[in-house]
C-alpha cells in the first residue's frame, strides 16, 4: 500500500473514531444527568477562567515599562573638585549592573527566595500550591500567608502592583510574572529585584542595605552577611533590630543550610559563618563632611525651585529624579570658613554663660526617640547633643541618642528636665561624667567668593547647619552700616571727583518736613569733624559726615542708583541709606565687593556649576554661553573662536579700581589695620551698625573675596565696645590665615587708563620731590590712581620750581662772575643759561 492510499485509509478511521465519540457523547448527555452536569461545570470553569484573566489582565501595566524603568533615584552633590558632597533622598537606593552583584549574594537571595528561579517561568506551582494551603490554614486569623511568590513575582509587585495583602493581588502577580518573563531575560529581573527589593533602614535594593547595615559595599561582604541581608525580604523592620537578634541568627542560619543544599557554599564556609555575629552597626557612619551642611542647604533650596520635590513635579525633581549636581563648593575653603566664625562668635560669646536650651522635649513620652526625631545635633570638638533627663539639686544626667545616660556637671540654675543641650565629657570610659556646654546666641554668616567667575566658594550661616537651617549668609537681611561707603564714594567718582577731593568732615544738617524736622549727622562716637580732607583720608577712616557730604553732592539718586546697579539692594534716596541704613545679605554685599575686585565687572552669585539628569545630559549650567564653532570638525583657516566676555558691566572699571586702591589703604592705616600683619595686598572696609547692633567686614583681594556680618538674629545691642574692625574683622583675617596659600601676593591690576600720581596723602596736593616710601604705613606721600586728565594740576608746583630755578640760576651766575674775575686771563667760558634753557629743576 501507497503512501497516499495509507493516509486515506488513517483519515478514514479517524472519521469513524469521531463519529462514534460524538455519537456516543450525545448518547450520554441525553441518557445521564450527572454527565450532563460534570460537563457543565467544566465549561462553566473554562468560560469563569477566560472571563477572569481577562478580568485581571485589563488594566495590567505592561511589562514592557521594565525595559524603561527608571527608578525613583537620589540627587548627588559633587563640589567643585568633582567629589560626592552630599546627596538628597528620603530613601536610601544605589543602582548596579547584574554584574556588579557578587555570586555569593545572589546565591544566598536565591536559597532564600526561589531556589528555582532560573528554571521556572515566572511561577512557582509547588511552592504555590504550599502558599495555597497555608492561606486556608490561617483565613480568619488575621496571620499572613507566607511563601507562594518567585522572584519575578516579587517584582511585579514592587514595581508594577503594589503591596495589597489579597488573593486578587496574588493572581495578577502570576500573570504579570508570566509576561515579565517573556520580556526581561532571568538577569534583568534579578538585577531589577537586587536594587529595588525593600530591605529596611529607608534602605531600598542591596547596596544601600549593605551600607546601612555593615557600611561595606556589596563586594566587601563576607558570607554571613550576604546571608543576612537574604533574610531581610521576609521581614526587613524586623531582623534588623537589636530585640530580634535571635530570631535574625536562626532565619540567618537557615540561609546558609540552603545554600549548602543548593550546593551554593561548602558546608565548612557554612558553619564558620554561622559562628559568627551578625555584626550590625548600630548606626550608620556618616557619609558627608557636616562642614559643608549651609551651603549644601542652600542648593537643596535652589533645586527645588527649579525642578520640585518629588516624581509628581516631573522627571528631575530633586527627591526622585536622580540629578548630579556639580557645584562650586571648595571644601577646604568651607573648613576655614566654618572654623573661623565659629571661632569669632565663640570669642564674642567670651564668659558670658549659660545661653539656655537649644530645645526642649516633653518628659512624659519617649526621650529617646523625640531626640533622635528632632535631628539636633553639632559638629564641634567632642560636643554632643543631648537631653537633661533628670535633675535634682545639685545633681542631673544627660541622656544621648543611643540610650546611654551619664552624669552631668557645671549646672546652669535654669537648667532642668527635658531641656535639650551641648556637652562635653569629662574623663574616660563609660562612667565618664558630662559637661554642659554653650552655643553662643549671638550669631552671623559668611560667604568666599570667586570675583572672576561669582562662584561661591564656600558659605557659613552659623554656628552649625544641624541646630538650625536658617542661613544667616543668605536669608538674613541687616543693615550693612559702613561696609555700604565704598560704594557711595564710586558714585562720587563718577561724578566727577578724585580720591584726592576735599570733603568737608564738618556738620550736616537737612531739614526733612515739618513732621520730622532737622536731620543732622554724626561721625561715629560722636567725634568731632577735621575740617576738610581728602576723599581717601575720609573712607580710610570710615567719616560718616564726609560719606554724608560726597553722597549730597553726587545726588542721592545717583548714589541709589549704584546700590541698585551693583545688587545690593533698591531704596528710597534718602541720606540714612548712605550710612548703611537699607538692608541686604552677606551674598549681596559679597557680590558687591566682588565687582569692584573685577573692575567693575559682575557676576551673579553661583554655587551651582551645572545640573546633569540622570542619564548624564546637561540640563542647567550657570555659564549659559555658546560657542559652536568650537565644536567644528576641522580648522577653517579663521581665528580662534572665543567665548563673549561673561557677566555685566556694572561700573567703570577706572571708578572701581579707584575704590579698591583706596580700600587698601583701610587695611593698611584705616580701621582695618588688624588685618595689615597677613601681609598681603587685601582691601576692605568695616563696618557697625546703630546700636550696635552688627558688625561687618567685606573685602579680599584680586582673585578671592570675602565678607562677614556678626549680629543677634533678633537684633539687639551687641555692646558699646564692638565695631567692625574688633568683631567681624579678626574673623576673616583668620580665614586668611588658614589658607594663605590660595590668597594672591600681587594686589588687584590696574586698568590701562589709570595714572598713578604721586600726591600729598592729607592734602592731595601733588608732589614732585621724594618718592612714596611703600613699606611705611603712614607715609606722607602717596601713589593716587586718576582717571585721565583728573590729577591735580602743576600751577602751584610750577610756581615753586620757578622760584628755586631762579634761585639756583642766581647762585650759578654769582660763583661763575667771582670765578671769571679770579681768572680773567684765562678765558673761560661758562654757560650760565643751561638749566633755564633745560626748562629748570627735575
Amino acid at each position: 500500500m501507497d503512501a497516499k492510499a495509507q493516509l486515506q485509509t488513517y483519515a478514514s478511521r479517524a472519521r469513524g473514531d469521531l463519529s462514534a465519540l460524538k455519537t456516543g457523547f450525545a448518547r450520554r448527555w441525553r441518557e445521564s444527568r450527572l454527565f450532563k452536569a460534570f460537563w457543565a461545570l467544566v465549561a462553566l470553569g473554562v468560560i469563569t477562567f477566560v472571563g477572569g484573566y481577562i478580568w485581571l489582565g485589563t488594566g495590567l501595566p505592561s511589562a514592557d515599562r521594565l525595559l524603561t524603568y527608571q527608578p525613583s533615584l537620589p540627587t548627588m552633590v559633587r563640589g567643585s573638585d568633582g567629589e560626592i558632597v552630599n546627596s538628597y533622598a528620603r530613601e536610601r537606593r544605589v543602582q548596579l549592573r547584574f554584574v556588579d552583584f557578587p555570586e555569593q549574594l545572589t546565591d544566598a537571595f536565591l536559597s532564600a527566595e526561589d531556589k528555582t528561579f532560573w528554571t521556572h517561568g515566572g511561577v512557582d506551582y509547588g511552592g504555590l500550591a504550599g502558599a495555597v494551603v497555608d492561606y486556608v490554614s490561617k483565613y480568619g486569623s488575621g496571620e499572613r500567608a507566607k511563601g507562594g511568590s518567585t522572584i519575578t513575582q516579587q517584582v511585579a509587585k514592587n514595581i508594577l502592583v503594589g503591596d495589597e495583602y489579597s488573593v486578587t493581588r496574588k493572581l495578577k502577580e502570576m500573570i504579570l510574572a508570566r509576561r515579565i518573563e517573556g520580556v526581561l531575560s532571568k538577569e534583568q529581573i534579578l538585577e531589577l529585584y537586587l536594587n529595588e527589593i525593600p530591605l529596611g533602614r529607608q534602605s531600598f535594593g542591596v547596596q544601600a542595605a549593605s551600607r546601612a547595615y555593615f557600611d561595606k559595599d556589596v563586594g566587601d561582604l563576607d558570607l554571613n552577611e550576604v546571608a543576612f541581608l537574604a533574610i531581610l525580604p521576609k521581614a526587613p523592620e524586623r531582623y534588623g533590630r537589636a530585640r530580634y537578634k535571635d530570631m535574625a541568627i536562626t532565619r540567618r542560619n537557615y540561609v546558609l543550610d540552603q545554600m549548602v543544599a543548593n550546593g551554593w557554599a561548602s558546608e565548612a564556609d557554612a558553619a564558620a559563618a554561622k559562628a559568627k555575629p551578625l555584626g550590625l552597626v548600630a548606626r550608620r557612619s556618616e557619609d558627608w563632611d557636616p562642614a559643608a551642611g549651609y551651603f549644601i542647604e542652600e542648593v537643596r533650596r535652589r533645586l527645588l525651585d527649579k525642578y520640585g520635590e518629588t516624581d509628581e513635579d516631573g522627571p528631575n525633581s530633586v527627591y526622585a529624579g536622580g540629578l548630579w549636581v556639580r557645584t562650586s563648593l571648595d571644601m577646604e575653603m568651607q573648613h576655614a570658613a566654618r572654623d573661623s566664625l565659629r571661632a569669632g562668635l565663640l570669642r564674642y560669646h567670651g564668659s558670658r554663660g549659660w545661653t539656655g536650651p537649644i530645645a526642649t522635649i516633653n518628659m512624659d513620652e519617649n526621650w529617646q526617640t523625640q531626640l533622635i526625631v528632632s535631628n539636633l545635633s553639632v559638629d564641634y570638638d567632642d560636643w554632643r547633643v543631648g537631653v537633661v533627663t533628670g535633675r535634682n539639686g545639685d545633681d542631673a544626667t544627660i541622656g544621648f541618642s543611643d540610650g546611654n545616660e551619664h552624669p552631668l556637671n557645671n549646672l546652669p540654675d535654669r537648667l532642668k528636665a527635658g531641656d535639650v543641650i551641648v556637652a562635653s565629657p569629662e574623663g574616660e570610659g563609660e562612667g565618664a561624667s558630662w559637661r554642659v556646654r554653650t552655643i553662643p546666641e549671638v550669631s552671623g554668616g559668611l560667604v568666599v567668593q570667586d570675583p572672576h567667575t561669582g562662584r561661591v566658594l564656600a558659605m557659613q550661616g552659623g554656628f552649625d547647619s544641624r541646630l538650625g537651617s536658617f542661613n544667616r549668609a543668605t536669608q538674613a537681611e541687616r543693615q550693612p552700616g559702613s561696609t555700604i561707603k565704598p560704594f557711595v564714594y564710586a558714585t562720587g567718582l563718577d561724578q566727577g571727583m578724585t580720591p584726592a577731593t576735599l570733603v568737608s568732615d564738618g556738620p550736616f544738617c537737612v531739614y526733612q518736613g515739618a513732621a520730622l524736622g532737622e536731620k543732622c549727622f554724626r561721625n561715629f562716637a560722636n567725634e568731632r569733624g577735621a575740617g576738610e580732607q581728602t576723599m581717601r583720608w575720609g573712607l580710610e577712616q570710615s567719616r560718616n559726615l564726609m560719606t554724608i557730604h560726597i553722597a549730597n553732592d553726587a545726588g542721592m539718586p545717583n548714589v541709589i542708583n549704584t546700590f541698585e546697579r551693583m545688587g545690593i539692594g533698591s531704596y528710597k534716596p534718602y541720606l540714612s541709606f548712605a550710612l548703611g541704613a537699607g538692608d541686604t545679605t552677606v551674598l549681596q554685599l559679597v557680590n558687591a565687593y566682588a565687582a569692584l575686585a573685577n573692575h567693575g565687572r559682575q557676576y551673579e552669585s553661583s554655587l551651582i556649576d551645572y545640573v546633569q539628569d540622570k542619564n548624564g545630559k546637561v540640563i542647567w549650567r550657570a555659564d549659559k554661553r555658546r560657542c559652536d564653532a568650537c565644536n567644528a570638525d576641522e580648522w577653517d583657516g579663521k581665528a580662534m573662536p572665543r567665548l563673549i566676555p561673561a557677566g555685566k558691566q556694572v561700573m567703570d572699571p577706572d571708578t572701581a579700581y579707584q575704590v579698591v586702591h583706596m580700600l587698601e589703604g583701610v587695611v593698611q592705616r584705616g580701621t582695618a589695620v588688624r588685618l595689615r600683619s597677613l601681609n598681603l595686598p587685601i582691601f576692605g572696609k568695616t563696618g557697625t551698625t546703630s546700636g550696635p547692633t552688627n558688625a561687618w567686614f567685606m573685602g579680599g583681594s584680586a582673585d578671592l573675596v570675602a565678607g562677614v556680618y556678626v549680629g543677634f538674629d533678633q537684633p539687639r545691642n551687641l555692646g558699646g565696645y564692638v565695631q567692625g574692625g574688633n568683631t567681624a574683622g579678626p574673623i576673616i583675617k583668620q580665614l586668611i590665615e588658614q589658607t594663605k596659600p590660595r590668597w594672591p601676593t600681587t594686589p588687584v591690576a590696574a586698568p590701562d587708563g589709570i595714572r598713578m600720581v604721586r600726591i600729598d596723602r592729607r592734602s592731595g596736593k601733588r608732589v614732585f620731590e621724594g618718592w612714596p616710601d611703600m613699606k611705611e604705613y603712614v607715609p606722607g606721600s602717596i601713589w593716587e590712581a586718576f582717571k585721565p586728565d583728573t590729577e591735580p594740576r602743576r600751577l602751584q608746583a610750577r610756581q615753586t620750581l620757578e622760584e628755586k630755578r631762579k634761585a639756583a640760576i642766581a647762585a650759578i651766575r654769582a660763583a661763575t662772575a667771582e670765578r671769571q674775575s679770579s681768572s680773567a686771563d684765562q678765558g673761560v667760558a661758562i654757560d650760565d643759561t643751561f638749566l633755564e634753557d633745560q626748562g629748570g629743576i627735575y
